[in-house]
């Protein structure tokens, strides 16, 4: 993008930080919303993310600027991927054209990164816990001011946030939490919270606090005079009862238009100067706001690639000969097996597209769950449909997975409970960087007694396993799979189910052992044929699982060949740990065996593209290549042709 293609910005060029902003006149705030909403169009168009709920904040980021003292009073976002603006208004402007990519901003708050950022996050429903951290901090005296939390109508229906906000209540002290409702998470909100806001925002939305209500309504006229009763009433309460918010301590004001700055402002500015405990400020808001292309899209321009301005984000026409996603294909062949067994069910946490159990739902509607963003409840959900006889998959991505692993262990563990969990965006993920990165799960998943865990190496093999896991009835099962395109294999018409815990052999050698455990697979080939080329036989073995590990194959490898080297996607403590624990416990390690584990390191690895993580990583063809030599005693003088191409 040229400078001349560059929105026109002349209130916006005056913003070096905040404080710009509180030195600003009402209108001039109001037409900054515009440009500052222009900015995040164009820089978005040019890096791709999470467009459609930074839209939406465009106008309660300006205004939270403007009425608080940031960085001293602590503004939090929840999940952190509606911030673009916030970044634009903190000093952020200059990269945020960085967005995403290797050494550029995050697409979340990031403590690291800036002041303005007091606390990261990339999951949901942290905020309200985090603010009222930052409030007792204020409270014993340490230098900091007060705490905001803004937190999105999906985010607030998690467990989390009820735990924050009963808390924040008993607690009693002055504390901000700004509702941000705009009726769309990433997926259409469901459940009972998302229903009650709904209804809040269809009485009339004009802002009012109580001390500012009396006498309003009669000035009024018919109908708005019956509108601002009913929505005064939700939030007085009739008969004595109060809003859901009241009843757990909080003074609740709203519902106001969040894209209003002649009601944003005053209602911020006198919350603020009245406030004495926790108030909740309800907005309603638009996703997508200003910019019809996100606005009319289904998920309003949630998360996109990059795009023309003009024409805004349109899905991208698949290549002639592109293989499939992996998540497509794990849509499908979970389909195809549900239309072969009225038993099997699937839960999603607010993802159904993204996990892509759409697909099963557009054809068994009543079969698929959405529980929201409420992990934790969706695990054990989908343990007491086991406990019923059906056969739930579970599909979570591995790093929100983790929220719900004490629902893992307690309620499908324990029980050996036949639960099945998908488990995708496993391994690097790429832009969203390493909130998002499922390194764990093979760790976390491994070391539960009667757990069996897959991992597949393409996406002929996912859909043997997605087989494997609907006929697996003696426990819990999981399975892995990687973000993005697959490598291309050919697919069978259906899967099939593999015997438990047996590996294959895809290559055969005597020399050094290759064994791979999951996505990383075409690496490992790459290595091997650069190991054939510098003068070594190698087999190629695929694990398949990572628990129960295929002992008789581990014996093989380790008997036959003067070096092996394990390859995963996966953190330490997984696949390589519990090969080298089967290997002690046989005796294998006493025989002089030379062997190597490859997994990701112990640090965090960056956002970045997902080969430029993997190259962070230490974990490319080459890398493999490398440490097999090692392995072997010996070094290569020249790159072979097999990595050089």
């Amino acid at each position: 993008m040229t400078l001349a293609d560059k929105p026109h910005t002349p209130l916006l060029d005056r913003v070096a930080g905040p404080s710009d902003l509180r030195r600003m006149p009402d209108t001039d705030l109001a037409a900054l919303a515009d440009e500052l909403r222009a900015e995040v169009i164009s820089a978005v168009s040019q890096t791709g993310g999470h467009l459609g709920s930074s839209l939406g904040v465009v106008e309660l980021s300006v205004a939270i600027h403007a009425v608080f003292d940031t960085p001293k009073d602590k503004l939090i976002w929840d999940v952190g991927h509606q911030c673009y603006p916030h970044k634009i208004l903190t000093g952020r402007r200059d990269r945020i054209r960085t967005l995403r990519q290797k050494d550029g901003l995050s697409g979340f708050t990031k403590r690291t990164e800036s002041e303005h950022d007091p606390f990261g996050a990339a999951h949901s429903s942290t905020s309200i816990s985090a603010a009222l951290g930052f409030a007792v901090g204020r409270d014993m005296g340490r230098p900091t001011g007060d705490a905001i939390a803004v937190i999105g109508d999906g985010a607030i229906s998690a467990g989390m946030a009820y735990e924050a906000l009963n808390n924040a209540g008993a607690e009693g002290r002055r504390l901000f939490v700004i509702l941000n409702d705009n009726e769309m998470s990433i997926a259409p909100p469901v459940g009972a919270m998302s229903s009650y806001l709904s209804r809040m925002y269809a009485a009339e939305p004009v802002a009012r606090m109580r001390s500012m209500v009396e006498g309003m309504e009669a000035a009024m006229p018919e109908p708005m005079r019956s509108g601002a009763r009913r929505a005064r009433q939700l939030v007085t309460g009739l008969g004595g009862s109060g809003t859901l918010f009241e009843e757990l301590g909080f003074d609740y004001v709203g519902p106001i238009d969040g894209h209003d700055m002649s009601q944003l402002l005053p209602v911020l500015r006198a919350a603020r100067a009245r406030a004495r405990g926790p108030v909740l400020i309800h907005c309603c808001t638009v996703k997508g706001k200003g910019y019809a292309p996100a606005e009319t899209s289904a998920d309003r321009g949630h998360g996109v690639s990059k795009f023309d301005p003009a024409t805004g984000p349109q899905a991208s026409p698949a290549k002639p000969g592109a293989a499939p996603s992996y998540t497509s294909v794990f849509g499908t062949a979970l389909t195809q097996e549900a239309a072969r067994d009225d038993r099997i069910v699937a839960v999603t946490a607010a993802m159904p597209d993204g996990s892509g159990l759409s697909k099963m739902a557009a054809r068994f509607p009543n079969r698929v769950f959405d529980v929201g963003i409420a992990e934790q409840h969706g695990v054990t959900f989908a343990a007491g449909m086991a406990a019923s006889g059906l056969r739930p998959f579970c599909a979570i991505y591995s790093t929100f997975l983790q929220r719900g692993y004490d629902q893992v262990v307690h309620d499908v563990a324990l029980q050996n409970l036949p639960v099945r969990f998908a488990i995708d965006r496993a391994g690097l993920v790429g832009a969203d960087g390493a909130t998002h990165a499922g390194a764990y799960d093979m760790a976390y998943l491994s070391n539960l007694p009667g757990f069996t865990v897959m991992a597949a190496a393409d996406e002929a093999e996912l859909m043997h396993m997605v087989a494997t896991a609907a006929a697996h009835d003696e426990g819990p099962i999981a399975f892995r799979y990687p973000r993005g395109a697959g490598t291309g294999v050919t697919l069978p018409e259906r899967g099939e189910v593999l015997e438990i815990g047996r590996g294959r052999v895809l290559e055969e050698g005597e020399d050094i052992a290759i064994l791979s455990c999951g996505a990383h697979l075409p690496q490992c080939r790459e290595a091997a044929a650069a190991l054939r080329e510098a003068g070594h036989t190698v087999t190629l073995a695929d694990a398949r699982f990572v628990k129960p590990l295929d002992s008789d194959l581990l014996r093989r490898l380790a008997l036959g060949h003067r070096a092996l080297v394990t390859v995963e996607q996966g953190a330490e403590g997984g696949f390589g740990s519990v090969v080298l624990h089967a290997l002690a416990w046989m005796g294998l390690l006493d025989r002089g065996l030379a062997i190597r584990t490859i997994c990701l390191p112990d640090r965090i690895i960056e956002q970045a593209s997902p080969d430029e993580m993997y190259a962070n990583a230490a974990m490319t063809a080459g890398d493999i290549f490398e440490v097999a030599q090692g392995a072997l005693g010996t070094r290569a003088k020249v790159t072979p042709l097999a990595l050089a191409r």
